[in-house]
């Protein structure tokens, strides 16, 4: 009986001792992990990661807030880069060195990061004159009513980014012919090489001027 008794607790000793190995190395995993994503998340805070920071390529222009954002939207966005369909020289140099799973940790990442609630189903109507011209955009048709719910997660949420970046990004897809700017998507094309300079300012303010689900979060390089 004494010896029975020995061997059960000497089974039980042994399985306690399992069970915390496997849950020390579970924590370990996810800490590995957790380390992964932030080592990939390095290359971006130095830009996204830091409130108001302006790009001066091709044009002096805030970079766009990206916590918050579709995280399908940004792994497309990465993905057109590193193939030079978005010409940008950061961009698609720091694209070209991503891998598909970088490409959707970090997107997974900075989708989760703002921590926000959704924005009302219904915003502030704009004026007379953006309204026709969202209207001939048909800009709504693809980005939500509200412009942050697209109908598909690879469009992406542009209520209350900034005005400028808006800005710009529309403006790049008017460019012909250049070697390091612009962004080949026939869809956009389309729609934006309708407008003037002036008439896309208007519409990105406005929608700049909108409730937003995006954030920069503040990050600091060496945390």
């Amino acid at each position: 009986m004494k010896k029975l008794l020995q061997i059960s607790l000497a089974l039980a000793a042994s399985f306690g001792a399992g069970a915390s190995a496997h849950a020390q190395a579970q924590a370990q995993a996810a800490a590995k992990g957790q380390t992964t994503v932030q080592t990939k998340v390095a290359m971006c805070i130095g830009c996204h990661g830091i409130p108001g920071y302006q790009a001066s390529f091709p044009e002096v222009n805030k970079v766009p807030m990206i916590a918050g954002q579709n995280a399908k939207y940004i792994v497309a966005a990465l993905n057109a880069y590193a193939k030079n369909e978005r010409k940008h020289p950061t961009m698609g140099g720091t694209a070209e060195r991503m891998s598909e799973q970088d490409m959707a940790d970090v997107a997974a990442y900075y989708e989760a990061q703002a921590g926000v609630p959704p924005v009302p189903e219904t915003v502030a109507a704009p004026s007379v004159q953006v309204a026709e011209l969202l209207s001939k955009g048909a800009c709504a048709s693809c980005h939500g009513a509200n412009f942050s719910k697209p109908i598909d997660g690879a469009y992406p949420k542009i209520a209350g980014q900034h005005a400028d970046y808006l800005y710009v990004a529309l403006k790049s897809y008017q460019a012909q012919g250049s070697a390091v700017y612009g962004r080949s998507n026939a869809i956009m094309a389309g729609q934006v090489k309708q407008f003037s300079h002036a008439e896309l300012k208007a519409m990105a303010k406005y929608l700049a001027s909108l409730p937003g689900e995006m954030r920069t979060v503040p990050q600091s390089k060496f945390r």
